[in-house]
């Protein structure tokens, strides 16, 4: 195994102990602190309920980090997308690859490899990445937003590498329709 330096941007403030990344302020946590104060939660709540609740969690703040971070670097379209898929991989929560995507008709597919998740949960025979779900519906949303389309998505996990034979997460997008989330 090949050991890299971060390769995204990471600014401390040396008088407050904030990292930034892009002038976003980031927080930098064990993954198991993380992966276990969050099946914790999900064992309070049921996992439908967490699934759910980290749905609109997470699109909102996919919306919110696409708009700035298009701002910063001066991205739109399908670019704003690939930033975002990078700097998740960049950050650890896995290897995230767009295998399609396209804005008119408002559809994407995300694979996922190397999942955080899955590392730290194994084969457990269900969907453990639902957190990530809303993500990529944010992100679409925002984009289709700066692009001045009405058209907005709903995002669904159909597979997680912790189920039985599947080596990767998938996740599509595709329009919002009445009967959808």
């Amino acid at each position: 195994m090949t050991k890299l330096a971060p390769a995204l941007p990471i600014e401390v403030d040396s008088e407050t102990g904030v990292w930034t990344t892009d002038a976003l302020p980031m927080l930098y946590v064990p993954r198991h602190f993380f992966i276990n104060n969050h099946v914790a939660v999900e064992e309070a709540l049921g996992a439908k309920k967490y699934a759910d609740i980290l749905y609109h969690a997470g699109y909102k703040s996919a919306w919110h980090w696409c708009e700035k971070e298009a701002e910063c670097h001066g991205l739109e379209g399908e670019a704003v997308f690939e930033h975002y898929m990078t700097r998740l991989s960049q950050r650890g929560w896995g290897h995230f690859i767009t295998e399609q995507i396209d804005l008119d008709a408002g559809t994407a597919r995300v694979r996922l490899e190397n999942s955080a998740f899955v590392y730290q949960l194994g084969k457990v025979g269900r969907k453990v990445e639902y957190m990530f779900t809303g993500w990529f519906a944010g992100a679409m949303d925002q984009i289709l937003a700066a692009r001045g389309s009405s058209l907005r998505t709903v995002a669904e996990q159909t597979q997680s590498a912790a189920e039985p034979g599947c080596d990767v997460g998938i996740f599509d997008v595709k329009p919002l329709t009445d009967t959808a989330r």
